[in-house]
């Protein structure tokens, strides 16, 4: 934690008077710091700094909230701080309409310019134009020799079937790509942003999969965002899988239940 806070004194420019760690740095070090001028910042260290402010820049153009980059490295990260606390249904609303916003922003393709990874787990990005192409060899054989053997021929059956269960050319939206709910900030009735984005460019339904497995957003969220396409239920099982084999790799044996039991909702 030292190091970091030197780190931070250095790019800023300013002294750090109090640091204090924070929960969810599983993949990074990630500290709450004030300056001896009275400024708080949030200082990530770990992964690819750059890419991470790239992608918190592209989250902000699109009107959606996101924590400013003041300043980073290739490993140092510093941003601005984002009031948090206790949620309630009127900033849930807030946070529909917002990542509408950003689900609104589209670009050519499927993927990102740069391949990214969650710690040691890669994640392929390479563009390609067809939906069921990305999400078969850029997300569900994207690894499969680390996965258990007999899960890994259930991917792949899986995989094979993608162009008969998702759409070849939805609308390829600005996605934060690991949406699940400790990571969309709220306030009171005020949604603060997003953090520790992931992003590429994708199916919408990739974000709001996510967002439903760990728990489920107040009907207000949805309210807001809007309306879900045909077909939602028989996809959301196939874009959470994605999540479910990642943290069955970082996190081991202790995942394959969900990983299982989301191969068995779509068949196979």
């Amino acid at each position: 934690m030292a190091d970091l806070a030197t780190s931070v004194a250095t790019a800023l420019g300013a002294g750090v008077s109090d640091s204090v760690r924070l929960q969810g740095g599983d993949l990074s070090s990630v500290a709450r710091m004030t300056l001896e001028d009275g400024r708080r910042v949030i200082a990530k260290s770990g992964g690819d700094a750059r890419v991470e402010a790239g992608m918190l820049h592209a989250i902000a153009a699109t009107g959606c909230p996101a924590p400013k980059v003041l300043w980073h490295g290739d490993d140092l990260l510093i941003l601005s701080e984002l009031a948090e606390g206790r949620g309630s249904e009127a900033g849930w609303a807030e946070a529909g309409r917002a990542i509408a916003a950003l689900h609104a922003a589209h670009g050519d393709g499927y993927g990102w310019h740069t391949d990214t990874a969650f710690g040691h787990v890669p994640c392929p990005a390479s563009p390609t134009d067809d939906w069921t192409v990305f999400w078969a060899e850029r997300r569900l054989l994207a690894w499969p020799e680390h996965l258990p053997r007999d899960t890994a021929r259930r991917v792949e059956r899986l995989a094979a079937r993608l162009p008969d269960l998702l759409p070849k050319d939805p609308a390829p939206s600005l996605l934060h790509g690991d949406l699940w709910q400790g990571n969309v900030l709220l306030s009171g009735d005020s949604f603060s942003g997003l953090i520790d984005p992931a992003c590429y460019r994708g199916h919408a339904e990739v974000d709001l999969a996510m967002l439903t497995v760990f728990g489920t957003p107040p009907a207000r969220f949805r309210d807001t965002y809007g309306p879900m396409e045909p077909g939602w239920d028989d996809r959301r099982p196939i874009y959470q899988l994605w999540p479910a084999l990642v943290h069955l790799r970082l996190f081991g044996a202790g995942y394959r239940g969900m990983v299982d039991g989301l191969l068995d909702r779509v068949g196979v």
